[in-house]
């Protein structure tokens, strides 16, 4: 295999970037992080490994600068911790990019269990004697596996887990995530499924400390916020591979919302799914195509995932996407 020499390609500035500074306090550790990512990323694609950027869970918009209160929404970040186990299967290298708390790769599987109560002591701390801690397998069914599995991709180092809190710090580090993948070109495949909110209160508005009560109701003047896939696809990571979701939850306007994303953000797909069959229903679209990936309810129920399918459609399309600019 020939080396492969990369270089950081110096990004380009955005309207948005002027927008990100001003209103969206961004984190001390921005910068270190993107030298982290761009090192994986690296590192990785001269290995011979395609890279990842899965984003996961769901932003928090915080309505004081001391927050006591704030705006979230329900994800739970299970798809983008499934999807990140088969981009792992399939020879990806990953960044993680996940909302605090929100689920993870492999741990996922155990989020409903209650842990303490399948954990059980072996031995006698009083008599002297070391203590074991036995797992019933029983309550966390395939944790052998799972286990196994989490620790190959540990100790190989394809997973490279950077977390988020605030919708602020979202779009910096997704921004820092873009810029430092870059360098890779088409061997990068952006995975946004994290829920980011539409809406926010910027910085200079908001108010220091707790909003009180006694002042009576509350009324809130939110501003959209800023579309970074616009500056991701043109500016931050011009040659990668972007695929975005759209949830909605009335069914007859899924492939119109899918096709406007698509038309208005020149990115390669978009996966459309509605609320109430997104365990079970999406549908990747392309500029060109429109694929349906369907779990019949016995496949659900014998734990078949939605995500290898969707894996599986985007690597076979990243890899066609990838030959036409290498070869």
């Amino acid at each position: 295999m020939k080396p492969v020499h990369l270089v950081m390609a110096k990004p380009r500035m955005s309207s948005i970037d002027g927008k990100l500074a001003e209103e969206f306090a961004a984190p001390s550790h921005v910068g270190e992080v993107k030298e982290k990512m761009a090192a994986f990323a690296q590192c990785h694609a001269e290995a011979g490994h395609k890279v990842v950027l899965i984003t996961s869970g769901g932003t928090k918009v915080p309505l004081e600068s001391r927050t006591v209160r704030f705006l979230d929404n329900f994800s739970s970040g299970r798809r983008g911790a499934s999807s990140a186990e088969y981009f792992l299967d399939s020879g990806y290298a990953v960044v993680f990019l996940h909302r605090h708390r929100s689920l993870y790769p492999y741990t996922h599987h155990f989020s409903t269990v209650a842990m303490m109560d399948a954990l059980q002591f072996r031995g006698d701390e009083a008599s002297g004697h070391s203590v074991d801690v036995l797992v019933d397998q029983e309550q966390l069914p395939n944790i052998a596996k799972v286990l196994k599995r989490y620790q190959e991709v540990k100790e190989s180092g394809l997973l490279l887990p950077v977390e988020f809190n605030t919708l602020s710090e979202y779009l910096h580090l997704l921004k820092a995530a873009a810029q430092a993948l870059s360098g890779i070109g088409p061997k990068a495949m952006f995975y946004l499924a994290a829920a980011v909110s539409d809406f926010y209160i910027p910085a200079s508005e908001m108010p220091e400390h707790k909003i009180q009560s006694s002042n009576g109701p509350l009324q809130l003047s939110l501003k959209m916020v800023p579309k970074v896939l616009s500056p991701l696809v043109k500016d931050w990571a011009p040659q990668a591979f972007v695929i975005s979701f759209k949830l909605e939850t009335d069914p007859s306007i899924l492939l119109h919302k899918a096709r406007q994303a698509l038309d208005t953000y020149r990115h390669q797909v978009v996966v459309a799914n509605v609320l109430d069959s997104r365990r079970g229903y999406v549908m990747v679209v392309t500029p060109e195509t429109e694929t349906e990936l369907v779990l019949t309810e016995e496949q659900t129920k014998n734990g078949v995932e939605i995500e290898e399918r969707i894996v599986d459609n985007l690597t076979s399309a990243h890899d066609k996407f990838i030959t036409p600019q290498t070869s």
